[in-house]
């Protein structure tokens, strides 16, 4: 099998009502009710390889969830072809769940009252795993995400760190070729990311297995994923690595100023009008971040100017990260950068 992921022209539609005011309008609607079609999935394509993490981002709305749940079977695609492991999700749900693993971060696939491996226990059943594979494998993953003292307890009373370290290891007991996450670290503290995020590494390394991640945690991209799909209003509008993304469209430098006084964006702006900068407000206060290109130059001659005329506390220099590309390629469009 070439590709795990084969989606051509893949389309979802729905039907939005709308409600018309008055006792009048609401007899009309029970006989003619208005409606207007919104496009949540447009025509995309997308291929995966075996053994690949992808990262598949975008904006609230963006269409991230639904094709998701196309390419699950939890919703039939308006039009276009979809295969995943050779099947088409939805004609054939009962085989292909067998083969695909599946995490939603907002939604529980674990029994809610009773113990953690007892859902365990209930889902090696309903995957027809056998007592040798299910102790082999799954002794592997309860190790690595540090579980045991979590099996006895009813999930309700876990934590939401510890209830994702749960819901990964139950999406894994038939060891699937394919994994699908879906915001598995929202919410969760830094230690437990790095934990989750050290495992999937590992499995994909050791089974060789798929993973498509969505996420709006940039940083789980950037540690796990060599290639990323940009996802806008439905459609593509990225797709390539994440190397790549950074050379093309991240081509500058973050120069970060702690003012020991308040400070005026115009008042930098006056400073560096000449220059090719943009400047933005920083997450502390009195902080400001200049964001310039990599020429020397101007980064030598911004540092001078805003040196001379204030009083600086601290200053620091980066690269620019991929959230910020990502953002200015929603705020700006994604075009060629050199433009």
């Amino acid at each position: 099998m070439d590709y795990i992921i084969d989606v051509e022209n893949l389309r979802k539609e729905f039907k939005s009502y709308s409600s018309r005011g008055g006792l009048k309008g609401a007899f009309r609607d029970l006989f003619n009710r208005q409606y207007k079609i919104i496009t949540a999935v447009d025509n995309i394509s997308l291929k995966v390889k075996p053994g690949e993490m992808v990262g598949y981002i975008g904006e609230n709305g963006a269409g991230k969830s639904t094709t998701i749940k196309m390419l699950t079977g939890i919703l039939e695609p308006t039009s276009g072809k979809v295969l995943v492991n050779g099947l088409n999700p939805h004609r054939e749900r009962e085989r292909f769940t067998r083969t695909i693993g599946v995490v939603f971060g907002q939604r529980s696939q674990l029994w809610w009252d009773i113990a953690v491996q007892e859902s365990f226990r209930l889902l090696k059943k309903v995957y027809k795993v056998s007592d040798r594979d299910y102790e082999e494998h799954m002794g592997h993953v309860i190790s690595t995400l540090d579980i045991e003292p979590l099996l006895d307890k009813p999930v309700r009373k876990l934590s939401l760190g510890q209830r994702m370290r749960c819901e990964l290891a139950a999406a894994l007991i038939h060891n699937p070729p394919l994994l699908f996450l879906d915001e598995p670290t929202i919410g969760l503290d830094v230690l437990v990311k790095l934990k989750i995020r050290e495992f999937l590494k590992e499995i994909n390394e050791k089974f060789n297995t798929t993973i498509l991640l969505t996420t709006h945690d940039l940083s789980d991209i950037e540690a796990l994923c060599e290639r990323v799909v940009i996802l806008d209003e439905g459609k593509i509008i990225y797709d390539g690595s994440l190397t790549d993304l950074h050379s093309n469209w991240g081509d500058g430098k973050q120069i970060q100023f702690q003012f020991v006084y308040p400070t005026k964006q115009n008042e930098l702006e006056k400073l560096t009008r000449d220059l090719p900068v943009e400047w933005q407000k920083g997450e502390e206060a009195n902080c400001w971040i200049a964001n310039v290109n990599n020429e020397d130059d101007v980064v030598s001659a911004v540092i001078t100017r805003v040196v001379a005329a204030s009083q600086i506390s601290d200053m620091k220099m980066k690269e620019i990260s991929t959230e910020e590309i990502v953002r200015n390629i929603y705020e700006r469009g994604l075009k060629d950068p050199a433009v």
